[in-house]
């Protein structure tokens, strides 16, 4: 024993400093590549400081999601969805608890455009709360028993990292148009679904521009190719916008109402008042085309379209005051009233597809309280 202590301890000298060897030390320290030893970061007590509670840059979104990756590796997964217009990697969080069958999903995705800081910051939220609580809520552990949650923090990664770097109110992507004299598309008006007909523009410069084709940006058709592999065990599709206070319905193209337009109403006035019991603010429901405007192109049409039967786009606060430079300090009841409504809605979708299992499990109790009466009576 002492003789291979002696041959770590040489060859400890032997080995150069700037050699970089990555070797670990009870999983704490690494060597950093110039011979020097640097403490290995724990995931737990990154995201424990992670303040939820202020918008982030995209390199602080990266690492938190490869934090949560590491810290819940039981039901947390990072995929790749595809890359940007500028090739940056497009991520999402799939939160799933093990299971021998195939689940159900929930999509949901943030910042589709830029400058809707509050969005992102939701779907982080959102997966804080799940995560924290579903060993112990029983509201959201039923929920991870059935469904599946994929979560894309930001979509619009580029414009993004625009808003923070050179245009806070920067809406589109980064694409180059016109010879790299103009940039940007509206993703929002880019998905293959009445493109280009109503409320968007084929003109470079404008906000609403709907690109040279349907899904002719990366990011467009990464999500679009990703949803419609799994459509068919898609039952909800959720994006997150601001500003406004809605709770928008298809459709935005057409004046006309979808066949199931009364229960998306019905869930969505639902998941309203579970936001306003919160704390007090008022959503509005209903179709993008008769309560808001008309819009062509939108992920929320063409999720529903494609046959996703619950799709919802919500625009979070406020109404116009601070619009999109919303406050941080209205970070968390913004996303404690909007958690309120998504469990609502997610309510909703279970009772619809599983509450037969509910009376499965009470026919057993049930019988058993018949046998114990007839026998009763008998005696």
């Amino acid at each position: 024993m002492k003789k291979l202590l002696w041959t770590v301890c040489l060859l400890g000298f032997l080995v150069p400093q700037n050699f970089g060897l990555q070797v670990q030390y009870d999983g704490t320290l690494t060597n950093n590549g110039h011979g020097e030893l640097e403490e290995k970061e724990d995931p737990r007590s990154y995201l424990e400081n992670y303040d939820y509670k202020k918008y982030h840059p995209i390199e602080e979104i990266y690492k938190w999601m490869s934090q949560i990756r590491e810290s819940y590796n039981k039901v947390v997964t990072q995929h790749f969805l595809g890359m940007t217009y500028e090739a940056r990697p497009m991520n999402y969080l799939k939160i799933s608890e093990p299971a021998s069958t195939q689940k159900k999903i929930i999509w949901m995705d943030c910042g589709i455009h830029a400058r809707e800081w509050i969005a992102p910051a939701f779907c982080q939220w959102f997966v804080k709360e799940i995560l924290q609580n579903y060993k112990t809520d029983s509201r959201i552990s039923r929920f991870l028993r059935k469904l599946d949650f994929y979560i894309l923090p930001v979509l619009n990664i580029d414009g993004y990292v625009y808003t923070w770097t050179h245009d806070r109110l920067w809406r589109k992507s980064r694409s180059s148009h016109n010879n790299g004299t103009c940039f940007g598309t509206d993703l929002n008006r880019n998905f293959n679904v009445s493109w280009c007909n109503t409320g968007a523009s084929k003109n470079c410069p404008d906000l609403t521009f709907c690109g040279t084709g349907p899904v002719s940006e990366p990011e467009t058709k990464a999500v679009s190719s990703f949803i419609e592999s799994k459509k068919d065990d898609i039952l909800c599709y959720l994006t997150m916008h601001s500003y406004g206070q809605l709770i928008l319905t298809p459709y935005g193209y057409t004046q006309n109402r979808p066949s199931t337009y009364d229960e998306l109403i019905r869930v969505g006035q639902k998941a309203a008042e579970a936001l306003k019991a919160k704390h007090g603010n008022n959503y509005r429901v209903g179709s993008s085309s008769e309560i808001l405007y008309s819009t062509s192109g939108s992920s929320r049409d063409w999720a529903y379209d494609i046959g996703i039967p619950f799709s919802y786009t919500f625009e979070l606060r406020d109404n116009g005051t601070y619009g999109f430079l919303l406050p941080e300090d209205q970070i968390q009841p913004t996303c404690e009233e909007t958690m309120a409504a998504v469990l609502s809605i997610l309510d909703d979708i279970f009772e619809k597809e599983w509450s037969t299992d509910r009376a499965v499990m009470l026919a057993p109790a049930t019988m058993g309280l018949s046998v114990f009466l007839t026998f009763m009576l008998f005696f």
